[in-house]
């Protein structure tokens, strides 16, 4: 009894609230999960410094989803766009579906992970002798309406890449075999994360991550001291630590489901979206990517923090994670920390360079 009690008991993660620093690793990923369609975020910084166990946490804090029970897909029960062609076809045929609730999906990507693992597979055999559609999902069936985490996305093979790449634009994943085609749902947060030392990834398939989040070690003393205390408090009593953050946390779960609510009725000033494309421009961005990407951020922003106009504080705020990972065109050049797009931001929006006015190089601190 007591060994089926342990496999039943939750797994204790650590509250997103009680995250101390990376601030730009949590705007990210908070604006990701209120507009999933800014396209994923990559997370690149040292070893050691919170990647998985922000992200960990931020699934763990989003309210619960409606799923059709015994789905393999997380179908939406009403959300056709988010069905599987066999639960739509139940519901035209008018049987009901169970309704179930669940935790908003966390799956880790493995790096040793194979293209059957991550797409599934159709069984020929069955689908020849029975007629039937023997379909094995996988890891983005797992992971649709969740979060696809890809720990060092930089070392994964370039073809898997382009296949995460492509679900996540799209929202589909098609396998394909000898004939037939079986394609589901596949609407997910893409979260790659990876270390600079080990290599970036080609600039064409950074370019189709929505964001681009740099992380450092915490330098400050007293700032360490408080995550090692406050890890070392979770890990000796997890109900406590947990129970003291649970405000926090009620309150940072219904301000996301606010901000997924007001974002349609967000606006953006015509002014400001030419001011953007303009920075864009300037800046030699390939595409239209970075102008979308940095639209819809901004306005993602404005629905976190309860407004219904962008404001130009907004584009400054996101504008170096929705373009830095952009300007690199040679793939041995490192990413820009954002000085680049500060001063052309700066420039364009009519605002004083901080870098002129001080006479010294912003982030060379």
């Amino acid at each position: 009894m007591s060994s089926t009690a342990a496999k039943l008991a939750p797994r204790r993660v650590f509250p997103f609230t009680a995250i101390v620093g990376q601030e730009e690793m949590k705007l990210a990923l908070l604006l990701n999960v209120i507009d999933p369609k800014i396209g994923g975020v990559m997370i690149m910084g040292d070893r050691g410094t919170g990647k998985s166990t922000t992200i960990r946490a931020l699934a763990d804090v989003l309210p619960e989803i409606d799923v059709v029970a015994g789905d393999p897909f997380n179908s939406h029960p009403n959300d056709a766009s988010l069905m599987s062609d066999e639960v739509q076809e139940q519901i035209e045929a008018g049987q009901s579906v169970t309704v179930s609730h669940k935790k908003v999906p966390m799956i880790d990507l493995p790096l040793g992970a194979t293209e059957d693992r991550v797409c599934g597979t159709i069984d020929i055999e069955k689908a020849l002798s029975e007629g039937v559609k023997a379909f094995e999902p996988g890891l983005l069936a797992q992971a649709n309406r969740g979060i696809l985490y890809v720990d060092e996305v930089n070392l994964l093979d370039d073809h898997l890449v382009d296949v995460l790449l492509d679900s996540a634009a799209s929202g589909w994943n098609t396998v394909e075999r000898e004939g037939i085609s079986i394609r589901h749902p596949a609407r997910f947060v893409l979260v790659g994360s990876g270390n600079p030392e080990e290599g970036e990834l080609r600039p064409q398939l950074l370019d189709r991550f929505g964001l681009h989040a740099e992380i450092r070690t915490v330098k400050d003393p007293t700032l360490r001291v408080q995550i090692v205390e406050q890890r070392s408090q979770f890990d000796q009593d997890p109900e406590s630590f947990l129970e003291a953050y649970k405000p926090q946390q009620e309150a940072l779960q219904q301000q996301i489901v606010a901000a997924q609510q007001r974002l349609k009725s967000v606006t953006i000033d015509h002014d400001l979206k030419i001011k953007i494309s303009q920075a864009c421009a300037e800046l030699d961005v390939d595409g239209l990517r970075g102008d979308i990407v940095s639209n819809r951020t901004a306005k993602a922003l404005a629905a976190l923090e309860g407004r219904t106009e962008v404001t130009v504080d907004d584009i400054r705020r996101v504008m170096t994670m929705a373009l830095r990972h952009r300007l690199r065109k040679d793939p041995l050049e490192s990413i820009d920390s954002g000085y680049k797009v500060e001063k052309t931001f700066g420039q364009v929006f009519g605002l004083v360079d901080p870098a002129e006015q001080n006479g010294q190089v912003v982030g060379a601190r």
